[in-house]
């Protein structure tokens, strides 16, 4: 992976099963726009909630050209299923911005 990767770990043991699983998945995403400029991936364990027992949250900021994009999922008590849908959605929002890159998005003029 050429661009920089930043991972961090709150509230959770380091684990060379997460961290690997986080440096692929960011790997991939330079697919679907190869001009990222750094990737900083924060994995937390969010409050404990009486009913719903551990939550993971995951926070994904991409520095692109002209912008960064940010997203933040919290899920379920898997941290492997918080990091999917954390990167499936940073997937989404690299594809969109790379199609708004290209033109392939019309732009409605500013009333």
């Amino acid at each position: 992976m050429d661009i920089p990767l930043q991972v961090s770990l709150h509230g959770i043991a380091h684990s060379d099963t997460l961290d690997n699983a986080i440096r692929q998945r960011a790997a991939k995403l330079e697919r679907y726009y190869d001009r990222i400029v750094s990737c900083r991936v924060v994995l937390e364990l969010a409050a404990r909630h009486q009913r719903n027992g551990k939550q993971y949250a995951v926070r994904i900021d991409l520095k692109v050209p002209g912008g960064e994009l940010a997203i933040t999922r919290e899920h379920d008590e898997d941290p492997q299923v918080a990091l999917r849908d954390a990167f499936d959605a940073a997937r989404r929002r690299l594809e969109d911005y790379a199609r708004r890159q290209r033109g392939d998005v019309k732009r409605h003029p500013q009333a």
